[in-house]
């Protein structure tokens, strides 16, 4: 479960861009851009170039959803880890602190280039 009212960390698993859910689309502001997209288990997280979307699926069947955002504009710092080079299953992690004294930690598990996605975030961040 993504829940974004306290300090958590989410294992993040990529996905395609089509794979997003659909109702995304609806979340996003004209001009707005999906830069990657991950999941967990049943919930989903959605880089775009000025926020974080995290869908959350609640209950047994999934049809209650909780969609938050998490701006750009009131990160404070970010930092990154690198997977180690002998890793059976590589994952790398982003911490982001946001103003309100919120920090997210994002765990990547497999082929997730962390400082491509690093550098996107700095682009949006500073």
């Amino acid at each position: 479960m993504i829940n974004i009212s306290k300090n958590s960390i989410f294992n993040l698993k990529p996905i395609e861009i089509e794979e997003i859910r659909s109702e995304v689309n609806g979340l996003l502001i004209p001009g707005e851009e999906i830069i990657s997209a991950f999941k967990t288990v049943r919930d989903q997280m959605i880089f775009t170039d000025k926020r974080i979307i995290s869908v959350d699926i609640q209950g047994l069947t999934g049809t209650r959803k909780s969609y938050s955002s998490l701006p750009y504009s009131k990160v404070q710092f970010f930092a990154v880890q690198t997977p180690g080079l002998l890793e059976i299953v590589p994952d790398s992690e982003l911490v982001l602190s946001f103003a309100n004294g919120f920090t997210a930690t994002f765990e990547f598990k497999g082929n997730t280039n962390i400082i491509a996605l690093s550098q996107v975030l700095a682009k949006y961040i500073l």
